[in-house]
């Protein structure tokens, strides 16, 4: 229902429920919209080989790049030694009582005990709270502080520039000024999550556009498993040495 508006001797509008002429019903409205949709229907004609969706992504039609892609890190063997911790977990009877993943350097994963100090500052860090905490020593408080007055709305789960929150490439500047003995730009640090991201951008890099030849990379043999697996999906070409 539509309502008039009045306007009282001291200025304040107030409304009425006095309904307004409707010069276009609301059933005439949608009778007419309802009517323009069904003569404006594409004649489509499904076939009898149609009934069904086609799937568009299946091992056929994925890239070849992605397809041949081989990474030890995460092949066959990470494989195998996932089924025999299973098995081992449920019981089944083995030569070891354990696996020791030995092919990747997971330190924590091989019993390593984490730094105090940095999971105190992440823990304060992610729960702001434990500032008020007597559990935490007051330099843990103190970078945990800096860290999130650097954030976005002092929280860690803001975004951040593209090259890594500033105060921590400072940081990463000023040791390396320190250790190396020459002057380092903050500017000209990149944070990556990772070696693994760190690595993928300095090859996108080097790539050559559309060129009909492709790019090749010299790697070293043995390799790093990321560096074959990066050149097949990006279309390159491998070209290893052998060290003395």
């Amino acid at each position: 229902m539509l309502c008039n508006s009045l306007v009282s001797k001291n200025g304040v509008r107030l409304l009425s429920s006095a309904p307004k002429r409707i010069y276009l019903p609301i059933a005439s409205l949608a009778q007419t919209t309802n009517n323009n949709l069904k003569s404006s229907k594409p004649n489509l004609k499904i076939s009898e080989n149609d009934t069904k969706a086609q799937k568009c992504l299946t091992m056929e039609t994925l890239s070849s790049t992605v397809k041949n892609v081989q990474y030890a890190v995460r092949g066959r063997v990470v494989i195998r030694a996932g089924e025999l911790e299973k098995e081992l977990q449920n019981g089944v009877s083995k030569p070891f009582d354990r696996v020791i993943r030995a092919n990747i350097g997971d330190c924590h994963a091989t019993g390593q005990k984490p730094i105090t100090f940095l999971r105190q500052v992440m823990a304060i860090c992610s729960y702001p709270d434990l500032l008020k905490s007597d559990e935490f020593p007051e330099d843990v408080k103190q970078r945990a502080k800096e860290l999130l007055n650097a954030c976005g709305g002092g929280s860690v789960g803001a975004y951040t520039d593209s090259t890594g929150l500033e105060i921590v490439r400072k940081h990463i500047a000023d040791f390396i000024t320190e250790r190396d003995g020459f002057t380092c730009d903050s500017d000209d640090i990149y944070l990556t999550t990772g070696a693994s991201g760190g690595i993928k951008i300095m090859m996108e890099m080097l790539l050559n556009g559309q060129n009909e030849i492709p790019a090749g990379f010299m790697i070293p043999i043995p390799q790093y498993p990321l560096y074959s697996a990066t050149i097949s999906e990006y279309n390159a070409e491998q070209i290893g040495y052998y060290l003395d």
